[in-house]
C-alpha cells in the first residue's frame, strides 16, 4: 500500500469515527429531548399548565420557573453562557414544586440527576399537587398553574378544577 493510500485511509476511518460519534450524540440529545418533553407534559397537565409548552425550548424551562416561583426571564440566561445561574433558580424552583407535592429534600435530589424521573413521577396519577403548601412552607406562590395568583398565558384555564384568583376569594 502506498503512502497515499495510506493516508487516504486514515482519513476516511477518522471520518468515519467522527460521523458515528457525533451522530450518536445527536441521537442522545434527541432521546433526550423527547423523554424530557413527554414528563414535563405530565406534569404540565398536573398543575395546569398547557401541555404543549413541554416541547417548545427555552419557554418550557421559563414555565417551569415559573412553577417554582422563580422569574421566568432567568431561562434566558444559558443563551449568554450563564446556565448555570438558571440552573441554580431551576433547583431552587425544583424544591418548591416538590414542596408543593409534599416530597422531601431526597427527592430534589432524584430531580437534579434524573429530572425526566422527577417529572414522570409528579406527573403520575398518584401524586397530587397542593400549591397552597407552598404557603404553609413560607415560599411564594406558583406564578403559572393551579394556586397562581396571576393568569399567565401559559396556565390551561380550560382545565377542569381552575378558578381565577377572583373566583378562589
Amino acid at each position: 500500500m502506498t503512502p497515499d493510500a495510506q493516508s487516504a485511509l486514515a482519513v476516511q476511518i477518522i471520518v468515519g469515527v467522527l460521523v458515528l460519534t457525533y451522530g450518536l450524540v445527536i441521537l442522545v440529545i434527541a432521546a433526550s429531548w423527547v423523554v424530557m418533553g413527554f414528563a414535563l407534559m405530565s406534569l404540565y397537565r398536573k398543575v395546569g399548565v398547557k401541555p404543549w409548552i413541554a416541547w417548545v425550548p427555552y419557554y418550557r424551562t421559563w414555565v417551569w420557573l415559573k412553577l417554582g416561583g422563580q422569574p421566568g426571564w432567568l431561562a434566558l440566561l444559558s443563551l449568554l453562557g450563564l446556565g448555570f445561574v438558571a440552573s441554580i433558580f431551576l433547583i431552587i424552583g425544583m424544591s418548591r414544586i416538590g414542596q408543593s407535592f409534599r416530597k422531601d429534600a431526597g427527592f430534589l435530589v432524584l430531580g437534579i440527576f434524573l429530572p425526566y424521573v422527577w417529572a414522570f413521577i409528579l406527573g403520575g396519577r398518584t401524586s397530587v399537587y397542593e400549591p397552597g403548601l407552598l404557603a404553609w412552607y413560607g415560599q411564594p406562590a406558583p406564578l403559572v398553574g393551579y394556586g397562581s395568583v396571576v393568569a399567565d398565558f401559559a396556565t390551561d384555564l380550560t382545565a377542569p378544577g381552575w378558578q381565577s384568583p377572583a373566583q378562589a376569594g
